[in-house]
């Protein structure tokens, strides 16, 4: 009888074959467990598969115990084979025990190897997402990429078991069962049993690869519930405010309610899968038992005879359970597993070069030359730009939304590689140094800073886990961020909520900058660090950022002009081309686009003015 189903099996994504060659996962398993170099894991290997086969022979041979036991009792004397019959049926209970403590030894030996496998994939493929492009993360579901993981790795340890500990064992378990019927009590026993074997075999694997259609069916609608939920609940704000909370609800339970309808449909499946193998499992043990009768009757079986058959053969209920529930779960597991490595086999847009060099940042001059961008699927990008931003200084980038302002940023973090020209950094290209020594050299203030789930300390150090307490105050003090935090009755130890929720809009600009102090890069980006807030708080917070970015090379894209005026370079960005440049000054009288842009800002507020009154 197969066993009911506590584990949804990933629809694969990116697409690969729906059924996977089984040889391809399970040689990358291998591969996997072949690595690990934890202490005397081979060992415990080794002892884990002679223990399962220990057990495998001790639930074949018990049987013929009892039945020794049964057939002296029933030809000699009563009283004086009773003690003949105890002792053997006391060995046969010790055997029977062995054979089913020996599998439970097994796993406790197993588990360290299972863990440890599980453990090196989750953190592998952890890494990799990390390391993939950008644009892999804004074209997938964070709920969506976290269960492939999930259920991957929770494949691993099903696998492992199973190739181990069961397949070949079973196998094995099988031949001796039909070996022993066949040399003990008849080659019709054997026939009866390879034959129950071989049907039943026929109609499980069947049965499963039709199945197999409505497992798929229910592990996209799972994923498409998973993927809804955590985007709902991530965007809780939103929701809130546009009284969405009901509507929200109904989408996700109509995926629910999808995913309930494909459930249903493979559990029904999985019924009819247990009726067939209950029904052919009774039939074999019908004619097998009705054999042993004649036998009996005839003369060359003992009532104990019967009795073993029956225990042999209900004995093989469990391999062939066993043998039916792997290959339906190795087929699925293993499309849970080539999702997680087609998601491994991912390849990143932007990688570093075999030999990269570790970038050296001496005065921390940023130049664009002639740089060309476009997006996938966009016109929007950048058209042979070129500019320096000095050593020391600030260089401002505006220009209308869609200009490309933000496209500048993503070059300079090698988020994306130019389609044209270079960005050098002291006259390294980019493309020529790693990614991690490019970043380690950058410090960023975007609008909205996302925090971690965790302190005030973890976050402000996260730039630089090692800093002392001392630097931790210097560089909240010049976030003008100490005296907040030493107001919080848990101080540095605060938690500050899922994305920083529990902070203000300023709090949390001030904890980026704080970050951002710190880390002490020899380039600070600012990217609309302070479109986002109020009057008052911006112009607390944007002493701040002068603070934090004197005497630092310092690029910051701003909406609010007035915010980047006292800059020492001025870029106007128009369409994916720089149309003007210069200083404040200097753009005011040549009353191009920047001007415009300025006279419009200046408007707004005495347009709100007189609407007030």
């Amino acid at each position: 009888m197969a066993r009911g189903e506590g584990k949804v099996v990933s629809k694969a994504e990116p697409p690969v074959d729906p059924s996977p060659p089984i040889t391809r996962t399970i040689g990358r398993l291998m591969s996997l467990i072949g690595g690990l170099r934890g202490p005397g894991y081979r060992l415990r290997l080794v002892v884990a598969f002679l223990l399962t086969l220990f057990g495998k022979v001790l639930a074949v041979f018990s049987p013929l115990v009892l039945a020794e036991g049964i057939n002296r009792l029933s030809e000699g004397d009563a009283t004086g084979a009773l003690p003949t019959f105890i002792g053997l049926a006391g060995f046969w209970a010790a055997l029977r025990f062995a054979s089913t403590a020996g599998p439970q030894i097994r796993d406790a030996i197993f588990q360290p190897i299972s863990e440890e496998a599980q453990r090196r994939a989750g953190a592998n493929v952890f890494s990799h997402v990390h390391n993939l492009s950008v644009r892999f993360h804004q074209s997938k579901r964070t709920g969506s990429v976290y269960r492939t993981i999930e259920r991957g790795v929770r494949a691993i340890d099903f696998l492992l078991r199973f190739l181990a500990f069961n397949i070949a064992p079973t196998v094995i378990e099988l031949l001796l069962a039909a070996g022993v019927l066949g040399f003990r009590y008849g080659w019709w026993f054997a026939l009866i049993a390879g034959a129950t074997v071989f049907i039943y075999a026929w109609i499980t694997f069947g049965v499963t690869e039709w199945r197999l259609k409505h497992r798929r069916e229910m592990n996209e609608a799972d994923s498409e519930a998973a993927g809804r939920a955590v985007d709902s609940l991530l965007n809780f704000e939103t929701v809130k405010s546009f009284a969405a909370e009901s509507r929200e609800t109904e989408r996700y339970d109509r995926a629910l309610s999808s995913y309930a309808d494909a459930a249903i449909r493979s559990n029904t499946s999985l019924v009819l899968l247990n009726v067939l193998q209950n029904l052919l499992m009774n039939i074999g043990l019908v004619g097998m038992v009705i054999a042993a009768g004649y036998l009996v009757a005839s003369g060359p079986m003992g009532p104990g005879d019967i009795t073993a058959v029956i225990l042999i053969m209900t004995n093989l209920y469990a391999p062939l359970n066993i043998l039916g529930f792997a290959y339906r779960e190795i087929k699925q597991t293993s499309i849970d597993m080539e999702k997680m490595f087609t998601l491994l086999d991912e390849a990143p847009d932007v990688s570093d070069k075999p030999n990269a060099a570790v970038l050296k940042p001496a005065r921390g001059e940023v130049v664009f030359d002639a740089v060309g961008f476009a997006h996938e699927g966009r016109d929007t990008g950048l058209d042979a730009v070129s500019f320096t931003a000095p050593a020391g200084k600030t260089t401002a980038i505006v220009g209308p939304s869609g200009a490309g302002k933000s496209t500048v940023l993503k070059l300079l973090f090698r988020f994306y590689d130019p389609t044209a020209g270079a960005v050098r950094i002291d006259g390294q290209d980019l493309r020529d140094v790693t990614q991690a020594s490019l970043r380690s050299a950058l410090g960023l203030v975007p609008q909205d800073v996302v925090l971690f789930n965790d302190t005030l300390r973890y976050n402000i150090a996260y730039g630089k886990p090692e800093a002392a307490q001392t630097e931790l105050d210097d560089a909240a003090r010049h976030a003008q961020l100490l005296t907040f935090i030493e107001s919080l009755p848990q101080g540095w130890d605060t938690r500050v909520g899922e994305r920083g929720l529990k902070l203000s809009g300023g709090e949390k600009q001030r904890v980026g900058i704080a970050r951002v102090v710190l880390k002490d890069p020899a380039i600070l980006i600012l990217d609309e660090a302070t479109s986002s807030l109020d009057s008052g708080t911006e112009s607390e917070v944007q002493d701040a950022l002068e603070d934090a970015s004197r005497g630092r090379t310092t690029l910051v894209v701003a909406h609010r002009l007035s915010t980047i005026a006292n800059a020492d370079q001025i870029l106007v960005l128009d369409a994916g081309r720089i149309v003007e440049r210069g200083t404040h000054a200097a753009l005011i009288a040549q009353d191009g686009l920047y001007a415009t842009l300025w006279r419009h800002q200046a408007e707004e507020p005495e347009a709100a003015a007189a609407a007030a009154e």
